[in-house]
């Protein structure tokens, strides 16, 4: 059955932006408003902030990939998205499962923030103790520091910054992981230790802020176009088209490192089994909006791989 068509928003509302309610999205909310009013000459009050409260944050004792995978975290947004109730929706774009529906695309993405990781705890991986407990939900995160400390115990640690940090203060565990961006949008600088992206690297999306419309909403795109920074889209296309030419989901660790050099992409990716024990890297120059090169490296990255590293990739069949 068609809902119903939603009321139009008031006089004094140009557009309804849609987020979840953790304090990290709306803060990534609030700057995606600031930015667009501003682009547009428009007070922020001509932007109504339309917080949902996702799936993924009312389950917070078990990992992600066990309860419905990175869908948790847009599924009701996709829905509101869809049926008028908002106009946009702001994402963590590492967060956004790489499939999407086809009604919807990303009308912008925002200048990117600091991709690094930061470990909270110790003073480096090398610092932690022996046989030190480390919470993540994440496999990139796991499979990474079991390759470099395969004494380490993984525990499970899913929630908000602030419940990370609770839980890891409560003695859950030694040490976690957080997003260098995350920590600065909620204004936590100088929280942990930044990791050196030579030794460690991001994930697909990381520090990217993804704003998506539906793809028949031509003047809904038009404004975003004002606030698009061509060059982070074009590097987190690259890294989506990396996970989907691998068949990359919530099980499998996957880290990519992407920048621009002489007008291509350069793209360095990572795949990893999961407990650590092989990691397979390779690096690649990558025209813009060439796909077929992405899925040339996701290809050699799988073939290079082991059967239970393959294993958690569907590309590889």
């Amino acid at each position: 059955m068609t809902p119903p068509t939603p009321p139009p928003p008031p006089n004094s509302v140009k557009l309804r932006l849609g987020t979840r309610r953790s304090p990290l999205a709306m803060a990534q909310a609030a700057e995606t408003c600031a930015r667009l009013c501003a682009a547009q000459g428009w007070p922020e009050d001509a932007v109504e902030l339309v917080p949902v409260v996702a799936s993924g944050d009312k389950v917070l004792d078990r990992p992600l990939a066990e309860i419905g995978g990175k869908a948790l975290w847009t599924r009701e947004l996709d829905e509101w998205l869809a049926d008028g109730r908002i106009d946009i929706a702001v994402h963590s774009a590492k967060d956004v499962e790489t499939l999407r529906p086809e009604r919807l695309i990303f009308g912008a993405v925002l200048e990117r923030a600091d991709i690094r990781d930061v470990l909270v705890g110790a003073e480096s991986i090398a610092a932690l103790p022996e046989g030190a407990r480390v919470g993540t939900g994440a496999p990139r995160r796991a499979a990474q520091l079991l390759h470099i400390r395969p004494d380490c115990r993984i525990v499970g640690i899913r929630g908000n910054v602030d419940t990370r940090l609770t839980k890891l203060a409560a003695g859950e565990a030694d040490a976690t992981f957080l997003a260098k961006a995350g920590l600065d949008r909620l204004g936590r600088q100088g929280v942990g230790t930044v990791l050196d992206l030579a030794d460690w690297l991001p994930a697909p999306g990381q520090g990217a802020i993804a704003v998506e419309c539906r793809v028949d909403d031509n003047a809904t795109r038009n404004l975003l176009a004002a606030i698009d920074h061509a060059e982070t889209h074009a590097r987190l296309i690259a890294e989506r088209a990396l996970l989907a030419a691998l068949g990359g989901n919530c099980h499998s660790p996957v880290a990519v490192l992407t920048s621009f050099e002489n007008g291509e992409i350069a793209m360095r990716a990572a795949i990893f089994s999961a407990d650590g024990a092989e990691r397979v890297e390779r690096e690649a120059r990558i025209a813009g909006g060439d796909h077929g090169a992405v899925a040339e490296l996701a290809r050699q990255l799988l073939a290079d791989a082991g059967p239970a590293t393959r294993a958690l990739f569907t590309g590889a069949a």
